[in-house]
């Protein structure tokens, strides 16, 4: 069940329900959620935890378990490795949190694309590597931050989504933000300043129409702005975001402006000292380099 837009407006102070209204005005439409997560979540709300029927429905999607396999496979769950069936995974790890890697994975298949399919495929590529590497931090740091690795990953795969839905609506809009040039992503202030939006408040819209968890619908919303947020599980989850995009632009050997204007906030977030920092991201890359080993 899909929260409507309506519901969503209702929610928010009137400046900020102004600008989203606007941005939908603009023509730019939220996908709905693919029908195997409208089949979960009936069964789930209706507190139907049969692991068998709740494996079957997803196995009905070869897509979907392929992407969920992949997804468990990483380093965070290593203690419940190897999982051969869909529903070895919902007794590993639980119904909800299957269900939350299921809505993340179903995401990329949910927004079509005729046009700029390379940048796509590039995007997703892209999402799921800071998505694992989320996933990954969320593991280690769990104690002290209380946020687990499906949310993490859940987080990773929506904290850029209006930019694909952005791409869907506006046909200048990978030229524009010159998305198919190596190392480039989007900037922020050429974004509003040509569009007069930005892709943070379409994806914050999308995950609140999915019904996402409260306090990652607001980290997608505020994951370049950290600074405003005050002390709560959100900015916990920003902080995570942080990390594991700068963790992807030091993989792929890209600089990533934003990092020496949140790296102190991060650490102090993470409960993590600024002197052991650099061994913690040298930790997180290596687990991240045999995970990715262990997919081939």
């Amino acid at each position: 069940m899909t929260t409507s837009v309506a519901e969503i407006l209702a929610t928010l102070p009137p400046d900020e329900a102004a600008r989203l209204r606007f941005v939908l005005q603009r023509g730019v439409k939220l996908p709905p959620q693919p029908r195997v997560l409208e089949a979960l979540r009936r069964l789930i709300n209706r507190r139907e935890f049969d692991v068998r029927a709740l494996a079957r429905v997803i196995t009905q999607d070869p897509g979907v378990t392929a992407l969920l396999f992949k997804a468990v496979k990483s380093a965070a769950y290593r203690q419940h490795h190897p999982f051969e069936r869909v529903e070895q995974v919902i007794h590993a790890l639980g119904v909800k949190e299957a269900f939350n890697l299921v809505q993340a994975v179903v995401l990329t298949s949910a927004i079509e694309i005729k046009s700029n399919r390379g940048v796509l495929e590039s995007f997703w590529a892209r999402s799921q590597a800071v998505a694992q590497l989320a996933m990954l931090i969320a593991a280690d740091r769990v104690s002290v931050c209380n946020i687990f690795p499906d949310q993490a990953y859940l987080a990773g795969m929506f904290h850029d989504c209006g930019v694909p839905v952005l791409l869907q609506r506006f046909p200048t809009y990978c030229q524009d933000m010159q998305l198919g040039a190596a190392g480039r992503w989007v900037d922020l202030q050429e974004e509003d300043r040509r569009f007069n939006l930005d892709h943070c408040a379409v994806g914050y819209l999308l995950a609140r129409h999915w019904s996402l968890p409260a306090f990652i619908c607001d980290a997608v919303r505020s994951h370049h702005d950290m600074a405003s947020m005050g002390m709560h599980v959100s900015r916990t989850m920003v902080a995570i975001l942080q990390l594991a995009i700068e963790l992807y632009c030091r993989e792929q050997r890209l600089a990533n402006p934003e990092w020496p204007q949140v790296e102190a906030e991060v650490a102090a977030e993470l409960g993590i000292h600024a002197d052991a920092l650099p061994e913690f991201i040298d930790e997180i890359l290596e687990r991240f380099h045999e995970q990715a080993a262990a997919m081939l």
